[in-house]
C-alpha cells in the first residue's frame, strides 16, 4: 500500500512473518532499480553408502505446467533464498530433508551436496539479452547422520 502511516506499518509488520512462512511474500528485486542479472537453479547430488549417487532437483517453474507452477511457486522463492549466503543456516535442514526424501531401507544416503547452477543474463544493447555459459558450484556438503533419516 502506498499509504505511509504508523497503523499501516504496524499491520504490515504484524502479518509479515506469516507471509514469509507461507511463501506468499513478494520480493521486488526482479524489478527496478537493480533487476536480477542471473538465471539460476538448485540441485543436490545425493551420495549413498554403497557409493552410488543420483541428482535431485528442486522444482523448476519453467519445466512445470500451469497447475503445478501455481502450487509449487513457493519452492522458487525458497530456492532463490536458499542459495544466498545470508541464509546459510537453512542449508543443513535442506540437506537433511533431501536425504530423507531419497533414503529407504535398501539405500541409505551418506552425503548431500547442494549445487547451484547459473548463467549470466547479458544485455546486448538493443533491448535483447544473451545467456552466458552455465557455471556450477557446490556451495554446501552435508554428511548425513543416522538420526537425520528418522
Amino acid at each position: 500500500m502506498p499509504i505511509n502511516n504508523s497503523l499501516i506499518h504496524f499491520v504490515k509488520e504484524s502479518v509479515r512473518p506469516y507471509l514469509v512462512w507461507s511463501g506468499l511474500f513478494q520480493s521486488w528485486d526482479m524489478f527496478s532499480p537493480d533487476p536480477k542479472s542471473v538465471n539460476s537453479y538448485l540441485e543436490a547430488v545425493v551420495i549413498y553408502s554403497d557409493g552410488t549417487s543420483q541428482l535431485w532437483s528442486f522444482p523448476r517453474m519453467e519445466l512445470l505446467g500451469a497447475k503445478d507452477r501455481y502450487f509449487k511457486e513457493r519452492y522458487r522463492k525458497y530456492e532463490e533464498n536458499l542459495q544466498n549466503n545470508d541464509y546459510a543456516d537453512l542449508w543443513p535442514d535442506a540437506a537433511r530433508y533431501i536425504a530423507r526424501l531419497n533414503s529407504d531401507s535398501t539405500h541409505r544416503v551418506q552425503k548431500v551436496l547442494l549445487v547451484v547452477r547459473w548463467s549470466d543474463i547479458i544485455p546486448r544493447g538493443d533491448n535483447s539479452y544473451d545467456r552466458g555459459p552455465w557455471d556450477v558450484n557446490v556451495f554446501y556438503t552435508y554428511t548425513v547422520k543416522p538420526e537425520d533419516l528418522q
